[in-house]
């Protein structure tokens, strides 16, 4: 089988995470797959903020998880977060920044590393502190949250559910 399908077929979501940062070359590569994802017109309209600092992530996991209405860690112990934003000024914002998360993750899994889309980033950058943390960003205010790839060595690998039967079907 073809490694990108293989790869893409295999990819699981991960929510056990060594504690061991990874490697610089690893995430600047799973960065550059994130870079080429497709995108309205080539506008480009992500960008990616890299949190590996154990205090900002904290701070955003308590922002996204009273979000949620839990107290425990919506990133599982990650040591890495990708944050994945949008010039809301773009028509495919979106579409644009769920590519970019799409990418984001099959390149983690194409190296060995585990991945999870986080949600709530939208809702975390629209409270006070997280329009506080994007200013410190120098994030620009039409920029608005579309979810986090939370990254790491997987302590334990997932099974693929059973597809639906009627995933695919043909029109004649």
């Amino acid at each position: 089988m073809n490694e990108t399908i293989k790869n893409l077929i295999e990819r699981r979501s991960c929510r056990n995470y060594k504690k061991e940062q990874i490697k610089t070359e690893e995430l600047n590569l799973i960065l550059e797959a994130g870079k080429y994802a497709p995108s309205g017109m080539g506008r480009q309209s992500p960008i990616i903020l890299v949190l590996q600092n154990k205090e900002k992530i904290e701070k955003l996991s308590k922002i996204n998880a009273k979000i949620m209405g839990v107290d425990k860690d919506p990133f599982y112990g990650a040591p890495t977060v990708l944050i994945v934003l949008a010039d809301k000024n773009i028509g495919t914002y979106k579409e644009d920044g769920s590519l970019v998360l799409g990418n984001l993750m099959n390149a983690a899994h194409s190296l060995g590393l585990g991945s999870c889309w986080i949600h709530r980033a939208k809702e975390e950058f629209e409270t006070e502190e997280g329009k506080k943390m994007l200013k410190e960003w120098n994030v620009p205010e039409n920029y608005v949250g579309i979810g986090h790839c939370i990254l790491g060595y997987p302590e334990k690998v997932g099974e693929a559910k059973q597809r639906k039967e009627d995933y695919v079907r043909y029109i004649d």
